[in-house]
């Protein structure tokens, strides 16, 4: 399938089960959307629902067999995909009548779209002029990608029944990437969270990411990264293996949903900026390397036009933010997540979980410690998860019964890894801690800092079993939601094509808070991350610290500065919005500047 659609927007992954599914409620009015599939559970769970929906065979891949990740992951791929193909097939066929797909298919393009101009066109024309017009029209409809996402950190090698480590290839990311690899998909694979050297060697094993006779790559790569500088090292990598990456995508670092890779202060504007003017550099620095690398290997070398495409998501609220990025940093295309929590037509979220995402408040969304990994994570405090999470504590009971282990790397107190979130972990670390005896206020401290990690293996797949109606094995339904501060400006559920018209311009679903730009909203974001991690570090900073924290403010700064020269040029906003940017600039510029956390001074 040809998934080069007229939509200038794509819908990210959103956690384990959020988009799961999201290709069978979008993908056939041409809306791209990317799929978790490191979940194999839930993915078998998934499949098994489709099948059943739509009438096709479902058989069991159990757990015995010894690579039943990949095989779950190929099988529910290639359902989804013929899925899709045969709602693409049968939307080309409606009569164009109010209330059919087809009609919606057109509706939700962009006014800009020359295929949007053609059906308006069309609606005008009588008789065998606007059959003809028709015809032409359904020869264009294409579905949206099918794309997959792999978080490059969960990588855990497996076991056998017998308690044996199995070969590397049997490792949560590359079963993974092997039932992607092994699908009927013609479609992108992203990976986040950084470069992982194993999987991306592994890449060599699959001809789908390579060029056939005709230059087509089957299997293209998508790299979501913070920064210019990780964009140059991990394509690097990849393109002396012969490996394009065929997209950059580009996060902010706080201003997102899940996850939270904050960069060392460099903002998403100056960020933009580098791609921008550093673009065809990027492209001719890695066609070349690639070429090398695909010559070595007898490959097909791709053309010297070949172009990378640059997108960029996080944080973005508005249709003037949506063009703005789009026009003056000649991104191809942006990512809008959270607000499709809000869309019951495209995404996964049970009903209590998305009243309450309705009704929230801003001081609901919050950055975390809760993942595992340790890194930062956005989270939502009225979720079931954090209710959960405090009771549990309440009953002496903190920790999570563990069962699928993607997130197992500590082996501070066992041989064979475990979860720091899980009760085993964190029932021997809080005896540890209680034989410290340690004054009462660092006890706290530290009794939080343990505590605090919580499941996202279940907490981010139970939203779309309970969504769906699917029961659950261990019958653990508490629901981890991880939505971008940016949601806190959405407050009902949408219509997909509501959500969409407000993208482009054609609605405003916006609610009534005060909101500032994007690129504000993420300084402020970043300011509030330093001064928490100062005063986190303020006794006994070293320094390292220091000069990491320095050299953070002055990224900041320097961005500010930026973002003054920038705001000028932004000719989309009205003119009192823009005096509103300007003011809020220089009054964080004056409060990071009289910023200080004893810069040249070794405290211990």
């Amino acid at each position: 399938m040809n998934n080069i659609s007229e939509h200038t927007f794509h819908i990210p992954v959103m956690g384990l089960g959020y988009t799961i599914d999201t290709p069978v409620k979008v993908a056939r009015f041409g809306i791209s959307s990317v799929v978790s599939i490191i979940q194999d559970v839930l993915v078998e769970q998934m499949r098994e629902f489709y099948c059943k929906k739509t009438g096709e065979e479902y058989i069991h891949i159990p757990i015995d067999d010894i690579d039943h990740r990949a095989k779950r992951v190929t099988a529910y791929l290639n359902l989804i995909q013929n899925i899709v193909d045969k709602q693409v097939e049968e939307l080309k066929k409606q009569p164009f009548e109010e209330g059919n797909d087809i009609v919606k298919y057109f509706r939700l393009l962009p006014d800009s779209s020359p295929l949007k101009q053609l059906y308006l066109k069309m609606t005008k024309l009588t008789g065998e002029a606007k059959e003809l017009c028709q015809t032409q029209l359904r020869s264009k409809i294409i579905g949206g990608g099918i794309d997959v996402n792999i978080m490059t950190k969960i990588d855990n090698q497996n076991y056998s029944k017998k308690n044996e480590l199995l070969p590397m290839e049997y490792s949560d990311a590359l079963s993974a990437f092997r039932g992607f690899a092994n699908s009927s998909l013609t479609s992108s694979i992203v990976f986040s969270a950084g470069l992982n050297p194993r999987l991306f060697a592994y890449l060599e094993s699959f001809k789908d990411f390579f060029p056939d006779e005709e230059g087509t790559i089957k299997k293209k790569i998508i790299l979501k990264v913070s920064d210019y500088r990780s964009a140059l090292i991990q394509g690097k990598f990849l393109a002396k293996k012969g490996v394009w990456i065929s997209e950059f995508r580009i996060e902010s670092g706080l201003n997102c949903g899940g996850h939270a890779f904050p960069t060392e202060g460099y903002l998403l504007g100056p960020i933009l900026e580098e791609f921008k003017n550093k673009k065809e550099e990027l492209t001719s620095e890695l066609l070349t390397i690639c070429n090398r690398g695909l010559e070595e290997k007898k490959y097909k070398t791709l053309p010297l036009e070949t172009e990378i495409r640059i997108s960029v998501q996080g944080g973005i609220g508005t249709a003037q933010e949506d063009v703005f990025l789009r026009e003056y940093y000649n991104v191809e295309a942006t990512g809008w997540g959270s607000p499709f929590l809000l869309v019951p037509e495209a995404t996964n979220v049970d009903e209590k979980t998305l009243q309450l995402l309705a009704n929230a408040k801003k001081e609901d969304y919050f950055l975390s410690h809760a993942s595992p990994l340790g890194i930062p994570f956005n989270n939502f405090r009225k979720s079931s998860a954090e209710d959960q999470r405090k009771t549990r504590i309440e009953k002496s009971r903190a920790g999570s019964p563990c069962y699928k282990k993607y997130l197992s790397f500590n082996t501070e107190f066992t041989e064979k890894p475990i979860c720091v979130s899980s009760r085993e972990y964190q029932n021997l670390k809080l005896k540890e801690l209680t034989n410290l005896n340690l004054p009462i206020d660092q006890f706290k401290r530290r009794f939080d800092e343990i505590t605090e990690k919580d499941c996202l293996c279940e907490g981010l797949s139970s939203t779309a079993l309970l969504a769906n109606g699917i029961p659950d094995h261990h019958r653990l339904e508490a629901v981890t939601i991880c939505p971008g501060p940016n949601l806190a400006y959405f407050s009902k559920t949408f219509s997909l094509e509501e959500m969409v018209d407000h993208i482009y311009g054609r609605l405003n679903a916006l609610n009534a808070l005060n909101r500032s730009h994007m690129f504000i909203n993420e300084l402020k974001m970043y300011i509030d991350y330093l001064k928490a991690e100062v005063d986190k570090h303020l006794n006994s900073l070293t320094d390292k610290q220091t000069k990491y924290f320095s050299s953070f403010k002055s990224n900041l700064l320097q961005g500010i500065e930026y973002y003054k020269q920038l705001i000028p040029k932004m000719a989309n906003e009205a003119e009192d919005f823009k005096n509103k940017m300007a003011d809020e600039i220089e009054t964080m510029k004056n409060n990071l500047t009289n910023f200080y956390f004893a810069e040249g001074v070794k405290t211990v």
